[in-house]
């Protein structure tokens, strides 16, 4: 008998906590995450649908939807990347494939993802070395794509000013966790 025990995407049995400064980062491996693309034909089904999910309309290029407990945010042209809680979660594929049915493909992406918050003061100046996007004009609900350490990755602005979401491949975690941390420790 296998006796398997989950690890985070660093490798750890808990997530890595690693504070700079006044500035947080912050591992989030309680995270349950499918893309889902309107098949051909059916985009504007598919956004009543994710409408109905979310409570907002579908979110826009260069947006995020931060419902309660689902977060979504546009990945490519009639594509989402939809986020909820692991814990209460861990079925969001088989939900969300009941729900859109035939309008949508459903892709589990839970594993595929890195999860890292930034939270508290000196955000601006800690982006401002990691990437190529204007940080300082950011506000609650923007998404961006961006490549942080030659690695492409999504920046989710959570709050006004103290939090932001970067998610980046699991597969190269350490190195993203890295880089930050680096850029964390240089700004800070």
């Amino acid at each position: 008998m296998h006796r398997l025990s989950p690890i985070t995407a660093l490798g750890g049995g808990a997530p890595r906590i690693d504070t700079v400064a006044n500035l947080t980062l912050s591992e989030n491996p309680d995270l349950a995450l499918a893309s889902v693309a309107a098949r051909t034909d059916h985009t504007s089904a598919c956004q009543a649908h994710l409408k109905a999910l979310l409570g907002s309309d579908a979110p826009a290029p260069g947006k995020a939807c931060l419902h309660d407990p689902e977060l979504a945010f546009w990945t490519g042209p009639n594509q989402w990347m939809v986020a909820a809680p692991f814990n209460s979660h861990e079925d969001l594929v088989a939900r969300l494939k009941a729900q859109f049915g035939e309008l949508a493909s459903i892709t589990e992406q839970t594993d595929a993802w890195a999860c890292f918050d930034l939270r508290g003061d000196g955000i601006a100046p800690v982006m401002e070395l990691l990437c190529a996007i204007n940080i300082r004009t950011m506000q609650t609900g923007d998404a961006a794509r961006t490549v942080i350490h030659h690695l492409g990755c999504f920046v989710i602005r959570m709050t006004p000013e103290h939090e932001l979401r970067i998610l980046g491949p699991r597969a190269s975690a350490g190195s993203l966790h890295h880089a930050i941390l680096t850029a964390m420790t240089s700004a800070l």
